[in-house]
């Protein structure tokens, strides 16, 4: 009980501290104002584009090309899409080594000054495991950001190992939870105020072919106290209020602000195995320091309010929409019907041209109990990381991190696009 008082309390201090880091944003209608095109991330001037390197512009001076070429035949970076492609060569604990491609499109929906850039991020991987992961994110502004449209959509083939339900879990509990995955969210948002939108969208999580291995002979395991099934579904509606000042999701500069809350009802109606309901949280902020240098702050909460949710949904470590949360943990290493995580990152330039960068991070999240549904734990973790800039017009990096959490955790996190 005691715990989780104090994990209220940090709660509360953490939202205290977000919003008076963003109090002059929101006191003062001027510094909102959408940017424009000139002053995106994906837009900037000749001589700005001269003086930066990425991953394309190393391929061409292997091969005695001009760079600048790039920049006569795209008008100074200002084209309307922009394309980035990787290798993705990886290793966490939850996955092994992985391999695979990510492709990242940022373009202009619309001429309009006040329209921000559209993004895709999709990834094809193959993992050491024998895990199949096909992700797919997308947000579409329409002209002058009267409307945005948001979409996760995904298949796994999934052997994953689970340690049961709470903080005090150990690797000694660990066992195996093969299944196969489909997810589908679509939001739509309209524009209500200066970076405000407020809509509703359609949340699907299906599992099926559910099965367990590697348990000890007579062992009960938490899945199988909570309720194990061959297949579950979590099909629901949900209403979203987004606040979003960032000028880029791929690559946030400095003092942009994301405030996203969202409250989900699943129901049997809409073929849900179970009638359950949550909030999610999701706050962000980023402070520039000298030397462009960059201070970014993340607050996630996924809390269930009533109801029971699907072993297989219960929110915990990197349940986030990019399974990000808690880096330095295996992903689904600790789980439970509510969870919160708080992260810092310093973000800094490594090479004057911008092509590397790095970051240093920490985090401390929990999630409640199976038998009390209360905080009893913290869950630690610390890290560093490096930058590769793929593409400088949408400047997308592609992010390699390594993190330690507590009881021997630890592990390789890759992505496209900055963490949060």
């Amino acid at each position: 009980m005691e715990m989780s008082r104090k994990f209220i309390c940090f709660l509360g201090v953490s939202l205290l501290l977000f919003f008076w880091a963003n109090r002059k944003g929101f006191a003062q209608k001027d510094s909102l104002r959408v940017p424009s095109r000139q002053d995106t991330s994906v837009n900037h001037s000749i001589s700005y584009y001269r003086g930066q390197r990425d991953l394309v512009d190393e391929v061409l001076l292997l091969l005695h090309k001009d760079i600048n070429s790039r920049l006569d035949s795209s008008g100074g970076g200002n084209t309307r899409v922009h394309l980035s492609l990787s290798p993705i060569i990886e290793y966490t604990l939850a996955t092994e080594f992985t391999g695979g491609i990510a492709a990242s499109c940022s373009f202009l929906g619309s001429l309009d000054s006040l329209t921000n850039p559209s993004t895709f991020l999709g990834a094809v991987k193959y993992t050491q495991k024998q895990q199949f992961l096909l992700p797919i994110q997308s947000s579409l502004w329409t002209a002058g950001n009267k409307f945005v449209f948001l979409g996760d959509w995904r298949y796994l083939y999934y052997p994953q190992d689970t340690y049961g339900i709470g903080g005090f879990t150990t690797f000694a509990d660990r066992y195996t939870v093969t299944y196969k995955y489909l997810r589908f969210y679509q939001f739509a948002l309209k524009h209500i105020g200066e970076f405000f939108y407020m809509g509703m969208g359609y949340q699907l999580d299906y599992h099926w072919d559910i099965s367990e291995s590697g348990v000890a002979p007579g062992k009960i395991t938490d899945f199988q106290t909570y309720g194990f099934s061959k297949a579950s579904a979590s099909s629901g509606i949900a209403l979203d209020l987004l606040y979003d000042s960032r000028k880029n999701s791929l690559n946030p500069v400095a003092g942009g602000f994301y405030g996203n809350l969202e409250f989900l009802q699943n129901s049997r109606a809409l073929g849900s195995t179970g009638t359950w309901n949550s909030v999610i949280l999701d706050l962000r902020k980023y402070i520039g320091l000298p030397h462009q240098n960059l201070l970014a702050f993340w607050l996630y909460a996924s809390l269930t309010l009533t109801g029971n949710p699907p072993y297989l949904d219960l929110p915990g470590i990197a349940s986030d929409s990019y399974n990000n949360t808690g880096r330095g943990y295996e992903q689904g290493r600790y789980i439970g019907k509510r969870y919160i995580d708080l992260e810092a990152e310093f973000r800094f330039g490594i090479s004057r041209n911008g092509l590397f960068g790095g970051v240093l991070f920490c985090d401390a999240g929990s999630v409640t109990e199976m038998t009390t549904n209360r905080f009893e734990t913290i869950l630690p973790g610390i890290g560093a990381g490096l930058r590769i800039k793929i593409n400088k017009f949408s400047g997308t990096n592609d992010c390699f991190d390594y993190g330690f959490g507590i009881r021997g955790s630890r592990g390789f996190a890759g992505n496209l696009g900055e963490v949060f």
